[in-house]
C-alpha cells in the first residue's frame, strides 16, 4: 500500500529517493518496495539540488527559517542574516528534514499549490502534511538518494 493520506503506512523508510526530473519523492522499504510518494518542488536552475546519496542529519518540527546572503537568493537583498519565526507560514513551514549536503533538506511550504509547479533554491519541497509524513518514517541516518535522470 502507498501512503496516500489516512490510510498510510507506518513502516519507517529504509531510504528515501528524490527524482529531480519527474519532481518526486518517494520513500522505500527494507524489502526496496514503495511505501510513499509525494509531489514535491525539486531545485531549480539557479540553486539546483545536489546529485547523489545524502542522509538525513536532523528533523526539526516548527523549524525557524535563517537566511544566508551568501545565497544572494533572487529577490532577497539583504545582505544580513536573518530569521523567520517558526510557524506553518515561514518559507520552510511546518517541518524541516536536514540533509548532509550544506543548506540542503526536505520541507514544507506555505503554499501548497505551488508544489511541483515553482522553483527552489535547491531544497526539496513538499506541501506541510507530506513533509511532516516523510518525517515521521525517517531518522537520522537514512540515506536520500537524489536522482537526475529519468529512471
Amino acid at each position: 500500500m502507498i501512503d496516500v493520506g489516512a490510510d498510510q503506512r507506518s513502516e519507517a523508510a529504509a531510504k528515501v529517493e528524490v527524482d529531480k526530473k519527474r519532481q518526486v519523492v518517494r520513500r522505500f522499504d527494507k524489502s526496496n518496495a514503495l511505501i510513499g510518494f509525494y509531489p514535491a518542488t525539486v531545485g531549480s536552475e539557479e540553486k539546483p539540488s545536489p546529485t547523489g546519496t545524502l542522509k538525513v542529519t536532523e528533523i526539526d518540527a516548527n523549524p525557524a527559517y535563517r537566511y544566508n546572503p551568501a545565497y544572494h537568493f533572487k529577490g532577497v537583498h539583504s545582505r544580513k542574516p536573518f530569521i523567520i519565526k517558526p510557524g506553518p507560514n515561514n518559507p520552510v513551514g511546518s517541518m524541516w528534514i536536514h540533509l548532509s549536503g550544506d543548506g540542503y533538506g526536505i520541507h514544507g511550504t506555505p503554499f501548497p499549490g505551488k508544489v511541483s509547479k515553482s522553483e527552489s533554491h535547491g531544497c526539496v519541497r513538499l506541501t506541510n502534511w507530506d513533509a511532516e509524513r516523510v518525517a515521521e518514517r525517517v531518522s537520522k541516518g537514512t540515506p536520500v538518494k537524489v536522482v537526475d535522470r529519468l529512471q
